[in-house]
């Protein structure tokens, strides 16, 4: 969904099956980008599985990049910690903590 008046510097994403989990983090993930001026999502009603996730732009670039990269950044944080616990438990199966 895209606002009126603008070029794709401020758009809502609509995330179904989802919650605060991705939310909140994909938020956090996002906002680390300085070329971001607002990010934010709310869930639409607690008996549906879905989320409207805002995005806007300084104008700079178009309010997706932003989203995809964060959505890349945030798999690479799950990776990270799935491999790490991956790493630990293996080693404390063998009794190596």
């Amino acid at each position: 969904i895209q606002a009126d008046g603008t070029d794709g510097d401020c758009v809502t994403f609509v995330l179904h099956d989802e919650d605060h989990t991705l939310g909140n983090s994909l938020r956090y993930m996002v906002m680390k980008n300085p070329d971001v001026e607002f990010c934010g999502y709310c869930i639409t009603h607690p008996s549906e599985s879905k989320i409207n996730f805002r995005i806007q732009t300084r104008g700079a670039l178009p309010a997706v990049e932003p989203f995809r990269k964060g959505l890349n950044d945030l798999m690479g944080v799950c990776q990270h910690v799935l491999n790490t616990f991956e790493v630990r438990h293996s080693c404390g199966a063998r009794g190596q903590l």
